[in-house]
């Protein structure tokens, strides 16, 4: 649990604030709602969340090696393949896997959990919640939480073309006259993938943990076989190999570390992912069922290149022999595509918490499931998803080709996630600063040297998720700068609202029956919709309340803290909503909490007063001028207030303002 201190309460003031997800309400609040861990998925059994994990957690990092040696030994690399370099490689990503996943993410990852929640959104508000948003390390926590975000969504585009072009390339070893359909397969499976996501996950999500369960067990059978007939090739779990592997062959070796990273690939799921089966599962599944499978894989396929180094060309279908092949090729894409899901579902979870946390304007969320909150479709994010992936799969044609890109993203990931943790070890954690650099200095160094590898390949792949990370990374930042312009506007010309209701009600207008609610910000004064209506109409009505949302930076809110009534006399109320940055705000349902305390509404009677605003840019102020006129488009299309709330559209009364930034 995180105390909450006055330099907390500072951090989301100020963050939170910015979060706002309409000009007439905002996400500051002074006094925190009593922090809970709401999850109840712990309930369950290990076991079936074990499987559970296996399946959605862990598909990525499972169909490494579909292309992981291929691409390490890609003749473009210019590392020979020979016994010395087979056993370097190979222990190079056992201890990769070791401390990477193992040390980095199972240990000490895990433990920096936001209420339980995990991923760089929710690291990064822990992060920003150990520091005052005066400390000169505020900005630049935001500036690495959003960066590796984006991509995380380099990664999320990446993963669906590679694992599934890794699989159907299985083809080409049974029939190399199949190689050009490799391409358009691979477009008609993503298609489908993607078009299928509308229906949601809960009918065929039941299916993912047994046939990964089948997907890791065939890797460990394959790789025991291989390694019986070639046991030479456990010489490589000592790490001497791994040193003198990077000392002999030296800047080719640094090049190779660019397609050893491909074996890491997946392991920000591990985190990403805890909220949903907590740490115990995640944990249980890779020690027990992914690890060893991953280890004894990899090591199978050397010892098949040590016996046939002709295989080389796919190593991972060459393994059983001919009459495996086909049947691999069936597996691998099954596996590919349940990779390819963890990840769109995770860039659909992401982009939530983003909106939430006022980095991204609001969108369309539709839930596919009647009981899993967590399972949501965002149409905008899903078909720009799509074009991006197809864009990849048959501009790039390859794995291969991929690789590189690949590379570049999940290292990025990486490298924010260690920065992000060693500020919430040394100032949330309150550890010495030795063992806050101890425990994660030595990750950076290693997250440093892998994406420096990886950027060797800027020319040839790497540029992609760069260019998509800075397009996101811009738009995140100009929303974010935008809402902090109009809140800044709003704020300038606000009227205080104690000192506006004292002089309304010395000669009060005429009241009329039922209630109106206004949404308004807590340092906006009094909303503009209420100024309108009392100019236009000359009436008040009996009972009125100003409704403020606030969106904390943490990922629940419990029920019995989600609303808090102050009166203020004469019938008005101020009533104060709160959510978590994970959770989808739903006004009526908190309007019914409100009646636990007194409050009732009756929601025929009651009408809803928002201020819809439009954003006017002007010359020398705020942004630049490019990104004033990407604000105002972003603001123009996005998701209506109203709907976002799900207040009901038919007691809804949309009042007009203008602000200029």
């Amino acid at each position: 649990m995180t105390d909450h201190t006055n330099a907390t309460n500072d951090v989301v003031n100020s963050a939170a604030n910015m979060a706002t997800p309409d000009g007439t309400t905002t996400a500051a609040t002074d006094t925190f709602p009593t922090p809970v861990d709401l999850h109840t998925h712990h309930k369950a059994g290990l076991g079936a969340l074990t499987l559970a994990a296996v399946g959605i957690v862990y598909g990525d990092i499972g169909t490494s090696p579909l292309y992981t040696l291929k691409t390490i030994f890609d003749p473009t690399h210019g590392l020979p393949l020979n016994s010395f370099n087979l056993l370097g490689a190979i222990s190079l990503i056992f201890w990769g896997l070791m401390m990477i996943v193992s040390l980095k993410y199972v240990t000490l990852v895990l433990r920096a959990d936001n209420r339980g929640e995990g991923g760089i959104m929710a690291l990064m508000a822990l992060a920003l919640n150990s520091v005052t948003t005066r400390s000169r390390w505020h900005g630049v926590l935001l500036m690495i939480g959003v960066f590796g975000a984006t991509m995380f969504y380099g990664d999320s585009v990446i993963t669906p073309a590679i694992s599934v072009l890794g699989a159907i390339e299985g083809l080409e070893v049974a029939a190399p006259g199949l190689g050009r359909y490799v391409v358009p397969i691979s477009v008609v499976v993503l298609i489908a993938l993607y078009w299928l996501q509308k229906r949601g996950t809960a009918g065929i999500g039941k299916f993912f943990g047994p046939i990964m369960m089948v997907w890791f067990a065939a890797l460990a059978a394959m790789g025991i076989i291989n390694i019986v007939a070639e046991p030479a090739i456990l010489q490589a779990l000592n790490p001497i190999h791994a040193v003198r592997f990077l000392a002999s062959n030296g800047f080719i070796a640094f090049v190779a570390l660019g397609a050893v990273v491909l074996a890491f690939t997946g392991a920000e799921a591990l985190y990403a992912d805890m909220g949903h089966f907590g740490k115990k599962p995640i944990r249980a599944a890779w020690g027990f069922v992914v690890a060893p499978a991953l280890v004894l894989n990899y090591f199978g396929q050397g010892a098949l290149l040590i016996m046939r180094p002709q295989a080389i060309e796919n190593p991972f279908f060459h393994q059983l022999g001919e009459w495996s092949v086909y049947p691999l090729v069936i597996l691998s894409t099954l596996a590919a595509v349940i990779a390819s899901q963890a990840t769109i579902s995770g860039a659909f979870s992401m982009t939530k918490q983003a909106i939430n946390l006022g980095m991204l304007p609001r969108m369309r969320v539709l839930h596919t499931s009647a009981t899993e909150i967590g399972q949501i479709y965002i149409p905008a994010v899903c078909w720009a998803q799509l074009l991006v992936v197809l864009g990849a799969v048959t501009g790039f044609g390859s794995s291969d080709k991929l690789a590189g890109a690949y590379g570049i993203a999940v290292t990025a990931t990486m490298g924010a996630t260690t920065i992000l943790t060693f500020f919430v070890t040394r100032y949330r954690w309150k550890l010495p600063l030795i063992l806050c650099f101890g425990a994660t200095g030595f990750f950076f160094i290693m997250d440093v040297a892998l994406f420096s590898a990886s950027a060797l390949k800027l020319f040839h792949g790497g540029w992609f998720p760069l260019l998509l990370g800075i397009v996101l990374f811009t738009i995140m930042l100009t929303w974010r700068t935008g809402r902090a312009l109009v809140f800044e506007n709003l704020e300038k010309h606000a009227i205080p609202l104690d000192d506006f209701l004292q002089s309304v009600f010395v000669a009060p207008p005429q009241r009329v029956a039922g209630t109106a609610i206004f949404m308004r910000g807590e340092t906006d004064g009094v909303p503009h919709a209420l100024l309108h209506n009392l100019l236009h109409n000359k009436v008040l009505h009996e009972r009125v309340v100003f409704l403020t949302v606030h969106i904390l930076e943490q990922p629940f809110v419990a029920d019995r803290d989600r609303v808090k009534i102050t009166p203020l006399g004469h019938e008005c109320y101020q009533v104060n909503v709160y959510y978590g940055f994970k959770e989808e705000p739903n006004i009526p349902k908190a309007m019914d909490r409100c009646g636990e305390q007194g409050l009732a509404f009756e929601m025929m009677e009651t009408s809803f007063f928002i201020a819809r605003q439009t954003v006017i840019s002007t010359p020398e102020r705020g942004m630049a001028q490019w990104r004033e006129h990407l604000f105002v488009v972003m603001t123009r299309n996005a998701r209506a207030a109203a709907d976002y709330f799900q207040i009901p559209s038919n007691r809804v009364i949309e009042l007009g303002t203008q602000v200029e930034i």
